[in-house]
């Protein structure tokens, strides 16, 4: 495993916390003895959970992590008496969790256990051998059992109610994210002020209405997914319905949390949310801010909510714009530097059709490796580099062109955008 750029990765008490458990968990409903919480099966599923929990990290983040900790452990056990320099800050936190994991004797299943197994480090193991001898892992788990483990996600409170205004594509990514989170539809509902994109959620299960008010006075968790200029006059007609007990989540480019504040009742929850079209197919990038209102377990419960939609992340409302040009236009870019791969084909002579398939494949995969490797996207590229190849070539001429540059002006440019229309929603919203 390479270790480049993991090592700076840093990892927060809780986030270590989470792990260990899962790694525990983990280690018993696979019959393990914790020692052996090695393989990459269990840390791919170990990879889920993490990231079902909101946390993203590869799967060699993950072992690497593994590594560090069990080192910390060594040190300790070979010289508890003494203050051993360990290079995990907040390790006492650790040890209680780590002493179960590793020194636990108790396999799940009595027999078919081999105790003489040489420990030496294998394709699979997490690349630091160990000089006893453990238990076996137990005969192969049947696949479903894996599947369990893999289906485990922050619970959502099956009986919340969850109201959308607006029927665009942005909501309806959302909200197909939410159903795959084990919402029931029925606890569902979408209000537009045309039938036109209402048919979609009528397929799902979700109910719908063209009243704004009986969305509201009906849900928890309110989403105002309408166009930036429309949003003053939304909230300000739903305003008398909206309580305390209400989040208000706002998925309006532009539009910051003082303006959404303005708008609703004192002691309005208002979250505000910037997603991507990728929700659609469960593969978005979304970041939120909370309100001055909203509380921690607010964002919790708005996470949990959303982590079937993809990476959801919570920042400071600064970022919010950042991201819309990142992300929420980023798509676009990526969009049309896929359509212009293609093209380079078919001028080259490849069928277009093939020519389009092939292209979204290669940024499909580059993506995914570029997210799972931890990779920093530098280091990826130089490995696809030989010297004197055709990749150094291609490379040379996009720079020549200013990719890089009008990349990064590209989203400044969007950015900009973002925040041009906060201040004039502002505006609206003063008038109001």
């Amino acid at each position: 495993m390479d270790d480049s750029g993991i090592k700076k990765q840093n990892w927060d008490v809780k986030e270590t916390e989470l792990f260990l458990e899962i790694l525990k968990e983990l280690d018993m409903k696979k019959c393990l003895d914790g020692r052996k919480v090695r393989n990459n099966k269990l840390f791919k599923v170990a990879h889920r959970r993490m990231t079902a929990a909101g946390y993203h990290r590869s799967v060699d983040q993950l072992k690497f992590r593994w590594k560090l900790l069990k080192s910390a452990y060594y040190k300790c056990k070979r010289d508890p008496g003494s203050r051993v320099p360990i290079k995990i800050q907040g390790w006492w936190r650790y040890e209680k969790t780590m002493i179960a994991i590793m020194e636990s004797r108790h396999s799940l299943v009595g027999a078919g256990v081999n105790s003489d197994r040489n420990d030496d480090v294998t394709e699979d193991s997490d690349g630091e051998a160990s000089m006893l001898h453990w238990p076996q892992p137990c005969p192969d788990i049947p696949t479903q059992n894996l599947d369990l483990i893999i289906k485990m996600e922050p619970e959502v409170d099956l009986q919340l109610k969850i109201g959308f205004i607006g029927a665009g594509n942005m909501a309806f990514g959302i909200a197909k994210g939410i159903l795959a989170g084990n919402v029931p539809p029925g606890n569902v509902k979408v209000s537009a002020p045309s039938a036109r994109n209402l048919a979609r959620f009528q397929e799902l299960g979700i109910a719908v209405t063209h009243s704004n008010t009986e969305v509201v006075c009906g849900a928890d968790v309110v989403f105002v997914a309408v166009k930036p200029h429309l949003v003053p006059q939304v909230l300000t007609e739903v305003s008398q319905h909206v309580t305390n007990g209400h989040t208000i989540v706002s998925v309006a480019a532009g539009v910051t949390l003082a303006t959404l504040e303005e708008l609703l009742p004192g002691n309005s929850v208002v979250v505000r949310l910037m997603p991507n079209l990728p929700c659609v197919v469960q593969e978005g990038a979304l970041l939120f801010a909370r309100g001055s209102r909203a509380k921690q377990e607010d964002g919790a419960r708005l996470r949990s909510l959303l982590h079937r939609c993809g990476l959801v992340e919570e920042g400071p409302e600064a970022w919010i714009d950042i991201h819309t040009g990142l992300s929420g236009s980023g798509v676009a870019f990526v969009y049309l530097f896929a359509e212009a791969l293609a093209e380079g084909a078919v001028k080259m002579g490849m069928p277009s059709a093939l020519a389009h398939s092939i292209a979204s494949q290669t940024i499909l995969g580059a993506g995914r490796l570029l997210r799972d490797s931890g990779k920093h996207p530098a280091q990826l590229r130089s490995e696809v580099c030989t010297p004197g190849g055709t990749t150094i070539y291609g490379l040379h001429t996009l720079e020549q062109g200013g990719l890089r540059a009008s990349t990064m002006s590209a989203v400044e440019s969007a950015t900009e955008r973002a925040r041009e229309l906060g201040r004039k929603s502002g505006a609206a919203g003063s008038r109001k």
